[in-house]
C-alpha cells in the first residue's frame, strides 16, 4: 500500500513538473494590439522641399521605392528610390497667390539619392513636349482602355525575381464631367518599366483586380503592398507579396498575395476570406476597415506590423492599426497625428497617409499624407501651394 502511494505521488509529481517544463504549455503573451510609446514630430524638411514656385508645385500620390528592390529601413542611404506621384500641378505661382500657365498632368516622378532632403538630393521630373509642355510619362494603353481615360497610381514594388524591374498599380480614372470629384474608377493594370529602361519602354497589362461584391461593395486592389521575401529584408519572410485593397462603403482593408514571379497570372493569385487562401476574388472579407484608399504596412522590431492610413480616407487625422501579421488581426485605430494645416484656407482635407520605410532612420518612420480641397480646380489658382505632400515623423519608443 505504501509502495503504491509512493508510485502516485511521484507520477503527480512527474506530471506537474512535466507541464510546469514544457515549453508548448507555457503561458503565451498576449498579442499588443496598441502602440503605447511613441512620439511624433513634424518633419519640416521634407515638407518644405515641397513648396515649390517654378514647374512643379503640388501633387498627391507620394509612394516610394528603392530600384535595389529592399524594403529595410534607411536603404535609401545607399540605394536610389524613385518616388512617384499622381496629379500633378505645374506653372508658375506669382507671389503665391495665382498660377501663370497651369496645367495639371497625371503624373511625376523624382529621384531621391540619400536620406537628406533638398532640392540637389530629390530631383522633380516630369515628361515635356517639344515645346516643353508638361506631358504624361503614362496613360492607359490597355485592350480595355476606353477614351478619356487616366491613370491614377497604386502602390508599387520592385521585382527581384524580374531582373529588377518596376512595377506599379495604374488605375484606369474617368471624370464623369468638369465638377472636382465627379470621377470613376473603371479598371486596374500593372504597369512594369525594365530595370535601367526609360519610361517610354514600359508595358501595361489589364488585371481583374475590379471588384464589385453585393455584400461588401466596390473597390480596387493596388491600395499598398508588402514584399514579404528574404531579398526585400522582410524579417520574417515566407516569398509573397501581399497586396491590399480597398472596398467602399466603410473603407473596408481587403488583402491578396501571390508570388512576384507569378505578379501578372492572376491565376495564382489568392484571396483572403476571413478562414484561409482563396482563389476567388469574389470570396474576399475585410481584415479591418476606416482606412484610406492608399495605405502601408511596415514591419516592426519586436514582430508586429504598423498599418499606416488617413482615418476614414480623408480626415484631419493620420491613423494606425497594429497588426499580428500582414493580414492581421488588427488592433484599434490610434489617431497618431492631427494635420495642423486642417484649419488653413480655403479649407484644407489630409488624406492617403503612408509610410517611407526606404527613406527612414533605423529609430523613426518618415509618414506623408497629402492635402487638397473640395474645390480644388478653382482653389488652386488662389491657393497654389494647398495641394502638396506634407511629412511627420513617428519614433517608436521601446
Amino acid at each position: 500500500m505504501k509502495k503504491t502511494l509512493n508510485f502516485i505521488v511521484i507520477s503527480g509529481l512527474l506530471i506537474i513538473l512535466y507541464f510546469c517544463s514544457s515549453p508548448q504549455k507555457e503561458t503565451q503573451k498576449p498579442f499588443a494590439d496598441t502602440l503605447v510609446n511613441y512620439s511624433v514630430t513634424a518633419a519640416q524638411e521634407w515638407t518644405n522641399l515641397f513648396y515649390r514656385k517654378n514647374g512643379w508645385f503640388g501633387a498627391d500620390g507620394v509612394f516610394t521605392m528603392a530600384l535595389t528592390g529592399k524594403e529595410s529601413f534607411g536603404v535609401g542611404a545607399e540605394d536610389s528610390v524613385l518616388m512617384y506621384f499622381s496629379d500633378t500641378m505645374t506653372g508658375t505661382v506669382l507671389a503665391d497667390t495665382a498660377v501663370a500657365n497651369f496645367k495639371m498632368i497625371n503624373n511625376s516622378f523624382a529621384w531621391v539619392t540619400g536620406l537628406e532632403p533638398s532640392e540637389e538630393t530629390v530631383k522633380l521630373f516630369y515628361r515635356q513636349g517639344i515645346n516643353n509642355e508638361p506631358l504624361n510619362h503614362f496613360k492607359p494603353n490597355t485592350p480595355n482602355t476606353q477614351p478619356g481615360e487616366y491613370y491614377w497610381f497604386g502602390d508599387g514594388f520592385v521585382n527581384q525575381q524580374d531582373n529588377n524591374s518596376i512595377n506599379i498599380f495604374g488605375y484606369r480614372v474617368f471624370d464623369n464631367s468638369r465638377a472636382s470629384w465627379d470621377f470613376e474608377v473603371r479598371g486596374v493594370t500593372l504597369i512594369t518599366i525594365p530595370a535601367g529602361a526609360s519610361f517610354s519602354e514600359h508595358t501595361q497589362i489589364d488585371l481583374p483586380l475590379f471588384m464589385e461584391i453585393d455584400s461588401l461593395g466596390k473597390g480596387t486592389f493596388g491600395s499598398g503592398i508588402y514584399v514579404n521575401t528574404k531579398e526585400a529584408g522582410a524579417p520574417n519572410p515566407d516569398g509573397y507579396l501581399y497586396i491590399y485593397g480597398l472596398l467602399d462603403p466603410n473603407k473596408q482593408l481587403v488583402v491578396a498575395r501571390v508570388k512576384p514571379e507569378n505578379i501578372k497570372e492572376v491565376s495564382t493569385w489568392r484571396f483572403w476570406n476571413g478562414k484561409q487562401w482563396d482563389e476567388k476574388i469574389e470570396n474576399v472579407k475585410p481584415v479591418t476597415n476606416r482606412v484610406s484608399n492608399e495605405v502601408s504596412l511596415t514591419p516592426m522590431k519586436d514582430g508586429r506590423y504598423l498599418l499606416v492610413f488617413q482615418s476614414d480616407g480623408i480626415g484631419q487625422y493620420t491613423s494606425i492599426r497594429i497588426g499580428e501579421s500582414p493580414i492581421g488581426p488588427f488592433g484599434p485605430l490610434q489617431n497618431i497625428w492631427k494635420a495642423p494645416e486642417i484649419t488653413a484656407p480655403p479649407g484644407i482635407i489630409p488624406y492617403n497617409a503612408k509610410a517611407h520605410p526606404v527613406l527612414s532612420s533605423t529609430d523613426r518612420l518618415l509618414i506623408s499624407y497629402n492635402t487638397i480641397s473640395m474645390d480644388y480646380f478653382n482653389d488652386i489658382l488662389k491657393h497654389p501651394h494647398m495641394y502638396r505632400p506634407r511629412f511627420f515623423w513617428l519614433e517608436i519608443i521601446e
